[in-house]
Parts: C-alpha cells; sequence; structure tokens
C-alpha cells in the first residue's frame, strides 16, 4: 500500500509485548519463546500479545503504534480503499501472535480470520491489489502447521492478504461474523489440528514501497475459541 506517513522500523526487533511474561530474548531483541503470550493472561479472541515479530525490508508504517496497532477489532474500509489500521511486515517481514491465556479450536467452518487491507482497483472485483501472507499455526510455539497458500489462484487459496475486510470496530461491524466481516477465512481441519495459541504470518511476495512493503497486517479474530 502507498502511505504518506514515513515511520523507520531499523532494529524494532520488538517482541513478547502485552501478555505476561516474556521468554528470553536474543541478541537482536527478538524472541520466539510462546511464554511471552503468558497462559495465565486474559483470554482474547484478536491478538493480544506478540511472541515474536522480524520486520523485513521497506516495513515501517504502523511502527509508531505497535503493538497496539494490531490488536483488537480491524478498521477496514471495504472494497474501494485499504484501511490505514494496519503494520506493515516489509518484505518477508514475519510476526507471531497469541490471544492471551485463549487458543483457537477446531469448530464447523472457519476457525479464525486474518484481516490485512486489499482493495478492489478501480472498483473491479477481478483486479484485486493483494499483498499476500503464508498463514500456519502452532499449540507450542515450537511445532508448526503451515497453509498451503496457492499464489497463482483466484482467489489465491489459503493465503492471506486477498479478501477485503469490512470488519470495523468503529462502525460496529464485527470480525467475530464472517457473513459480513470479509477477510481470510481459515480452517484448522485443512491441517488437522485441533487446537492451536499462535498464529504466524509471513509475508510471500514482497510487495510496495518503504516504509508500507510486504503484508499490512490489520488484525486477527478467533471464531472458535477455547474460551468463550
Amino acid at each position: 500500500m502507498h502511505r504518506v506517513v514515513v515511520v523507520f522500523l531499523g532494529a524494532l526487533g520488538l517482541a513478547g509485548v502485552g501478555c505476561g511474561d516474556e521468554g528470553p530474548a536474543s541478541s537482536t531483541g527478538t524472541t520466539n519463546e510462546p511464554h511471552a503470550c503468558a497462559a495465565d493472561a486474559p483470554p482474547s479472541r484478536t491478538a493480544s500479545c506478540v511472541v515474536a515479530f522480524e520486520p523485513g525490508d521497506d516495513a515501517g508504517f504502523g511502527a509508531d503504534r505497535f503493538p497496539e496497532v494490531i490488536y483488537g477489532e480491524p478498521l477496514g474500509n471495504g472494497t474501494t480503499s485499504g484501511g490505514l489500521d494496519v503494520l506493515s511486515l516489509g518484505r518477508g517481514g514475519s510476526i507471531v501472535l497469541g490471544f492471551g491465556g485463549n487458543a483457537i479450536v477446531d469448530g464447523e467452518g472457519p476457525d479464525f480470520v486474518v484481516f490485512e487491507n486489499p482493495f478492489f482497483v478501480s472498483d473491479d472485483p477481478n483486479n484485486v491489489y493483494a499483498e499476500l501472507a503464508e498463514v500456519s499455526v502452532s499449540a507450542d510455539g515450537e511445532t508448526w502447521h503451515v497453509f498451503p497458500c496457492a499464489e497463482d489462484t483466484k482467489p489465491p487459496a489459503g493465503c492471506a492478504g486477498y479478501a477485503p475486510v469490512f470488519a470495523n470496530g468503529d462502525l460496529g461491524v464485527s470480525s467475530l461474523d464472517p457473513s459480513v466481516s470479509g477477510g481470510d477465512v481459515f480452517d484448522l481441519a485443512e491441517l488437522g489440528v485441533e487446537e492451536a495459541r499462535f498464529v504466524r504470518i509471513r509475508d510471500l511476495q514482497g510487495i510496495g514501497a518503504a516504509p508500507s512493503a510486504g503484508f499490512d497486517l490489520d488484525a486477527i479474530a478467533v471464531l472458535h475459541p477455547k474460551v468463550p
């Protein structure tokens, strides 16, 4: 997405934000330990803590509001323009998020939704400006299960970042109702996974220029939570 605000991430490397005790940090200030999202933290149905964030090249948009910018309800703009309540991951950047003391469980239909900020170019649903990402899940922060992303199909099955976002906390459009929310839905049953505490998003295409290159994460919502 093209932005007008320039924010430099530099060596941001923020990790373990907002959910209790942090895991041991590496020399770069990042951590891949799941303890950053403590199991005894208040449960949430939207992302509420960051286990690890590794920004790629030309990231930066949203860094001044990190991590709150990716917590809570999305602020989607529908099909006409991409929302600005996002964190740009940069080229090949990745982020691992948790839901406090909650987990995603496999239920009937999709189990969680990832919200980016794609839009229809010239109001053409066959021409979507999309920055795709790979999505994977884990129960323990160590073993990961990856949703296969078919980048070359339309829509790109198993990828995040293609479906426009209508959910908007300011407008009262809930992220927990897929019939109105938009966003890209994921079903744990496709991976044979019964429960996941963490979601990892990894930019695939490296689209865009600084400071907004790569996948622009708005929010994640849990449709089937372990704790209602």
